[in-house]
């Protein structure tokens, strides 16, 4: 049998790179670390981890091992969670959401849950996905309004080991001018055709999709500000700072600004709902889930 705290051990080797450095995080000596290891790969019947001149390497049976070691942990650190909300007697619902969701998505939802769902101790923090998603993973929160652009799904979003996933809404991206901007009165643009322009970043997730789309587009992309608050980006587009890509539902009203969609295919945000997997149907986070689901 497979000891799991052998398997943190292996795992904090693997994370650090040497016995020595994963024995002072664990508080343990070496010696034990090294102990843990020899025992381990007995029981397995398999080397896990090689030492070098440069530190250790994990084989890959080592390697199989922390890919379970995740999903151990993550399973474990869930369930002590949802142990304690048993505990405390009260229902407990924590929820993690980006800014700009939280500010336009959640509010109706969060109005009707608590109505119709009074006796839930209610718990809401700001935070984006790569932190909110692996918080719902180690039962931190029982639900994460989040996104992804384009691309994958953040790093343990989904699948496996990850949160059940329930999409709600695409959320394109569109092009916010300055008072007076020479295409103010287009009914639709490119992002190179804004090539010449200094840019007001509102995202770093935006940035790296501008840089992206101007590398090949053959641009430079320059910046005049950086921001992680829309609002606060769309106010710098109005004072004359620069231009901007905004996603449809964190734009606000800038005095003389203009608002252009982008040319199809354009940029979106995909908009969803983690869970924890089989989070029961009567539970608060499933019924916050169907709230949000109605809401958009």
């Amino acid at each position: 049998m497979i000891d799991v705290h052998r398997l943190r051990i292996l795992r904090a080797v693997a994370e650090h790179g040497s016995f020595n450095r994963a024995a002072a995080a664990l508080r343990l000596t070496p010696s034990a670390v090294s102990q843990h290891i020899a025992v381990l790969e007995r029981s397995l019947g398999h080397p896990v981890a090689e030492r070098s001149t440069r530190g250790v390497t994990l084989t890959g049976a080592g390697r199989l091992l922390v890919e379970a070691a995740d999903t151990i942990t993550a399973e474990i650190d869930l369930v002590r969670a949802r142990i304690d909300r048993l505990a405390a007697g009260r229902p407990r619902l924590t929820v993690a959401t980006f800014t700009s969701g939280g500010r336009h998505l959640l509010p109706h939802a969060l109005g009707a849950f608590v109505a119709a769902r009074p006796e839930v101790e209610l718990t809401v923090v700001e935070a984006e996905p790569e932190v909110s998603l692996p918080m719902v993973r180690g039962g931190a929160a029982d639900l994460a309004l989040a996104y992804h652009f384009d691309g994958p799904l953040p790093s343990g979003a989904a699948g496996r080991t990850g949160p059940d996933w329930l999409p709600l809404m695409e959320d394109p991206l569109y092009a916010v001018l300055p008072p007076g901007h020479r295409l103010a009165g287009r009914q639709v643009l490119e992002p190179a055709e804004l090539a010449a322009d200094r840019w007001v970043l509102g995202c770093l997730k935006t940035e790296a999709f501008l840089r992206r789309y101007a590398d090949r587009a053959g641009f430079e992309l320059r910046t005049a500000a950086s921001t992680t608050d829309y609002f606060f980006a769309q106010t710098l587009v109005g004072a004359g700072v620069g231009v901007a890509l905004i996603p449809r539902i964190a734009l606000a009203a800038a005095a003389g600004s203009a608002v252009v969609p982008l040319a199809a295919p354009g940029p979106a945000r995909h908009i969803g709902v983690a869970t924890a997997p089989h989070t029961p149907a009567g539970s608060p986070a499933a019924a916050l889930a169907a709230a949000l689901r109605e809401t958009v």
